[in-house]
């Protein structure tokens, strides 16, 4: 077996995790499961049960694919500057994504939220540990802030970069600590506010940054 192959392989596992605890469960779902939840955490539209298999493939099999080609594709070849950090990347994101995966199954085998919050708190998760990857992440159109201003300038980039990685670690420990604390009411204004906040300052910090960088040259 390759090095590579077997470095991959413990990724590869955790994609196939949900499949395997869906296969485990199938013949205990019934044909029609509850595919959507309003913010009361109520029942509010039903879907055929092989939709769940188009889940799996959307989520984990979606991002490992995604991750495991950008290296390859990438316009700037960056990301193999990354070396063993983008594999951590990759691990965790992946990690994300089948958790995800799995809490979405659970939820839908039990038909309602034993937590209403979980699947934003598992969000906040993810941007806990994108946050700390941020400032590792080279230059790239696949992951981090692509903005037209970070992929023209690479001191922008690493300006941005370090700021929204700060700024999403702050906003992913905010959403977990609200999703454990709030009730769903509450909560969902906290979530939405600090999703905006998360999109929108980074892109308008580099736009900044980037107009003042040109004007000092």
């Amino acid at each position: 077996m390759n090095l590579t192959l077997r470095k991959e392989l413990p990724i590869i596992g955790i994609v196939l995790l949900p499949f395997v605890y869906l296969a485990f469960i199938w013949n205990s779902l019934p044909e029609k499961v509850p595919t959507h939840w309003n913010y009361k955490g109520e029942i509010d539209h039903w879907g055929d049960k092989f939709s769940l298999i188009g889940l799996l493939f959307m989520l984990p099999v979606l991002t490992y694919v995604l991750l495991l080609a950008a290296p390859k594709i990438d316009p700037k070849k960056r990301i193999v500057l990354m070396g063993g950090k983008f594999h951590q990347l990759k691990f965790f994101l992946v990690l994300c994504m089948s958790l995800l995966a799995l809490s979405i199954i659970y939820i839908t085998k039990n038909q309602s939220f034993s937590s209403p919050n979980l699947i934003p708190v598992l969000t906040g998760v993810l941007f806990l540990v994108l946050g700390n990857y941020f400032k590792v992440i080279q230059p790239n159109y696949f992951i981090g802030i692509r903005t037209p201003w970070t992929l023209e300038s690479n001191e922008v980039w690493k300006l941005t970069h370090n700021f929204a990685g700060k700024l999403w670690v702050i906003g992913g420990f905010a959403v977990v600590l609200g999703g454990l604390i709030l009730e769903n009411n509450y909560f969902n204004i906290v979530f939405i506010s600090i999703i905006a906040v998360l999109a929108i300052v980074p892109m308008v910090y580099s736009y900044i940054k980037f107009k003042q960088i040109e004007k000092s040259k």
